[in-house]
């Protein structure tokens, strides 16, 4: 950090299991993924290439050198695994990963129906291979799961092998944890942390109202995805209490008290 400040709440370090940010990798150009390293690198602990940008994308592999040489791990956004599933590729999928030697993989069912015990068994077979991130949820908004229901998808993944489990929001944050508004379902997600581990849950939170929602529901250390990449400086000040949204969040009363007090103008 460029100065000092005390009282900021403790952030992990890297490589961390909390306190993880998710950034989504929409088809930033070379330079521009260049330009996002050179500011952010410290605060990227995964990223992830939307849904099937990868397939379209030129220079995929100059890409993935970048990120591999800034020690970013990398996967395909789930939305890809779905496109070889549908179409019946799924050992081309496997191969996918093994030529652009990518070590995670996500699963995910968000945009085709997927037999629960099917996408369990793929997560069974990646997990032999890759680390696994397994997103929950749907892409439709008409789709509501029950919170029972997310309960019991995000523990039987998490017991196929999952390192992490998503909870779906879409890129633009008006699905699955949230309503068409963007308003968190903070009744779904208080149910959800009663029986799911705080650090086994990576939630999609593009908008900044969503961060802030977490950050001071869950603390500093909560895991968050599908960030932008102009977003992640800005993430990592209202995670540090640094940006007005959590101003206050992390500052005992002992401090706020200060506030009433004059300040002294001999020092």
């Amino acid at each position: 950090m460029n100065y000092f400040l005390s009282k900021l709440p403790e952030r992990t370090v890297k490589p961390r299991e909390n306190g993880l940010t998710m950034v989504m990798d929409k088809g930033l150009s070379i330079r521009e993924a260049e330009d996002m390293l050179s500011t952010s690198a410290d605060y990227i602990d995964i990223l992830k290439l939307g849904w099937a940008t990868s397939y379209v994308f030129p220079n995929l592999s100059e890409k993935l050198r970048i990120y591999k040489e800034a020690g970013i791990p990398v996967y395909f956004g789930g939305t890809l695994f779905e496109a070889f599933v549908i179409r019946n590729q799924f050992d081309d999928y496997l191969r996918l990963l093994d030529k652009y030697d990518m070590g995670y993989a996500e699963v995910s069912d968000g945009s085709i129906e997927l037999n629960h015990d099917l996408k369990l068994g793929y997560i069974r077979r990646l997990a032999e291979r890759a680390t696994v991130l397994s997103e929950v949820g749907s892409k439709d908004a008409e789709k509501i799961i029950p919170p029972y229901k997310w309960i019991q998808l995000m523990t039987a993944e998490l017991e196929a092998g999952a390192w992490k489990v998503i909870g779906e929001a879409r890129e633009s944050g008006n699905v699955g944890l949230f309503r068409s508004t963007g308003e968190v379902r903070s009744g779904l997600v208080e149910e959800i942390l009663t029986k799911v581990p705080f650090d086994k849950i990576i939630w999609e939170a593009p908008q900044k109202s969503q961060q802030v929602w977490f950050v001071k529901y869950l603390g500093s250390n909560v895991n968050l995805g599908n960030i932008a990449p102009n977003e992640l400086i800005p993430l990592e000040t209202v995670r540090l209490g640094l940006r007005g949204d959590t101003f206050m969040t992390f500052l005992n009363d002992e401090v706020k008290l200060k506030l009433d007090s004059p300040p002294d103008v001999n020092h």
